[in-house]
């Protein structure tokens, strides 16, 4: 079941270019990409130009994991970050609309253009958080 994604997290995922995202390959073992999210509503974003391997897995097995770090440290002096648990489907088209949002909020440019490509391009996957963990002021959110 999906959770309300706490304001600490849609803040790191405004600000935070290194996300990587967990799918699972056919023998069960993990895949790891890093990937560019953006948020729409309680939704977590993410475009492909490609039929890449993550996007046939997600049509398979729709289990997923984000892995986000903040690049702030704790009093304790641990690095924080945070793990979103989710379930994830993909629908076709869209992904430069995605894409460019996604590098306008990494650069910081409303200009920024990352693809020209039309609207029926490529794919996005998008994830509904069921858990979220790690270490930060996320890190007891369920």
């Amino acid at each position: 079941m999906a959770i309300e994604i706490p304001e600490s997290v849609r803040a790191l995922l405004a600000k935070s270019p290194y996300t990587h995202l967990v799918t699972l390959n056919r023998d069960g073992s993990p895949q790891v990409s890093l990937v560019n999210p953006i948020l729409r509503g309680n939704e977590v974003l993410i475009a492909h130009l490609s039929e890449h391997q993550k996007v046939r897995n997600i049509r398979r097995d729709g289990r997923v994991s984000l892995s986000i770090e903040s690049g702030t440290t704790s009093p304790l002096g641990l690095r924080e970050y945070a793990v979103l648990h989710g379930k994830a489907h993909i629908t076709e088209g869209g992904a430069a609309e995605v894409v460019n949002e996604a590098i306008r909020a990494a650069t910081g440019d409303p200009s920024a253009v990352f693809t020209d490509a039309g609207p029926e391009a490529g794919f996005v996957t998008h994830v509904e958080v069921e858990r979220i963990v790690g270490v930060g002021p996320w890190g007891g959110a369920r």
